[in-house]
């Protein structure tokens, strides 16, 4: 029988074991995505033998990757050795609408598990960013020369992007956007979360800034996928020397990205193109008082290996806003508490 958080929680020994050993369930559970085995159990209850045959897998082996996916509770094991999947596998799922197969693919994948192996000697000589260490260029950069990493970046980020607009919304519930004609996503992707927005406000019209390789698949374009394309536009575009005009920004999960130097000019180039009464809207994973346990401050290492960002407190988004040339005008919480917008005003506007 498998050991409950609760139980770890009350056993100091036994959380530590579980932080140690924590690994195995990641990689078992990135191993069955990879595999198609929760795929191949889609449809209901298989025998492991059935599912191997089909995916071309050892049976041996495969079976103990199964039994394995059993113990994690993302599969059911019956006496026969038949398997299905339980309501925590089926979230792997391509076809779940808020499927987690993409980030289990992208954190659990080659080129982000090899960058964690730095973090000693990262945090030993004061220089992050284990991207470059481990493959000699920049992520985005690995992105544009590796298409198999690209593709299944570009994924997880939809995938998260589901969550992430959603809780900007919640968290923007109360904000007026009676005087928004325009909103501009920097970075954004797909778009879905400025089609999240054009949706709950239908008078709004939407800009997506992002790199030509990221949206020149029509079939992937939110606004297309959504029959949105007619108040949607696609700019190529580089954030940090231009953006589009627009009453409001949007920077979901950017700045984390860059260090400070470059996220000031992130916000610097967004402020200058601003209106008198222009807003930009930071939605990020916002760090909370020491006291607090939160999922910001484990991001906040990943971001170390990833590149050269990092997650920030509500100050240090404040400093950076005042820094690029906005007013900070605080922060508003989604309601899980797992991310919040931090709001910059244009100082031009009078409230």
């Amino acid at each position: 029988m498998a050991t409950s958080m609760a139980e770890v929680v009350a056993d100091p020994k036994l959380m530590v074991a579980d932080l140690i050993f924590g690994r195995w369930r990641s990689q078992i559970l990135y191993a069955g995505v990879k595999l198609g085995i929760i795929e191949a159990l889609k449809k209901g209850p298989r025998n492991a033998k059935d599912v191997t045959d089909e995916l071309g897998l050892d049976a041996a082996l495969g079976y103990r990757l199964l039994r394995g996916m059993g113990a994690i509770g993302l599969l059911n094991e019956q006496p026969n050795c038949t398997f299905d999947l339980t309501p925590e596998g089926r979230y792997l799922l391509a076809d779940h609408p808020e499927t987690f197969r993409s980030m289990a693919l992208l954190e659990e994948g080659p080129e982000h598990y090899a960058i964690w192996k730095h973090l000693p000697d990262m945090v030993r000589d004061g220089k992050q960013n284990a991207f470059v260490r481990e493959f000699g260029r920049m992520a985005f950069d690995h992105a544009d020369a590796d298409a198999e990493y690209a593709e299944v970046f570009n994924q997880a980020m939809s995938s998260y992007s589901a969550t992430q607009t959603e809780a900007a919304l919640q968290a923007l519930e109360d904000f007026d956007f009676a005087a928004v004609q325009t909103a501009c996503d920097i970075g954004g992707g797909h778009g879905h979360l400025v089609c999240g927005f054009l949706k709950r406000y239908p008078h709004v019209k939407g800009i997506v800034l992002e790199r030509s390789s990221v949206i020149a698949n029509l079939d992937l374009l939110w606004a297309n996928r959504l029959g949105l394309e007619d108040r949607c536009e696609y700019v190529d575009g580089n954030m940090f020397e231009r953006v589009p005009p627009a009453d409001l920004y949007f920077l979901k999960l950017i700045t984390h990205d860059w260090n400070d130097e470059e996220s000031v000019q992130i916000l610097r180039t967004a402020c200058k193109a601003a209106p008198a009464r222009g807003r930009i809207f930071i939605i990020e994973h916002v760090v909370p008082g020491a006291e607090t346990p939160h999922f910001s401050k484990l991001f906040d290492i990943h971001m170390m290996c990833w590149g050269t960002g990092r997650e920030r407190t509500a100050a240090e988004y404040a400093q950076l806003l005042e820094a690029a040339g906005w007013r900070y005008k605080g922060v508003r919480p989604a309601p899980s508490g797992l991310m919040a917008v931090v709001e910059g005003q244009n100082p031009r506007c009078r409230d």
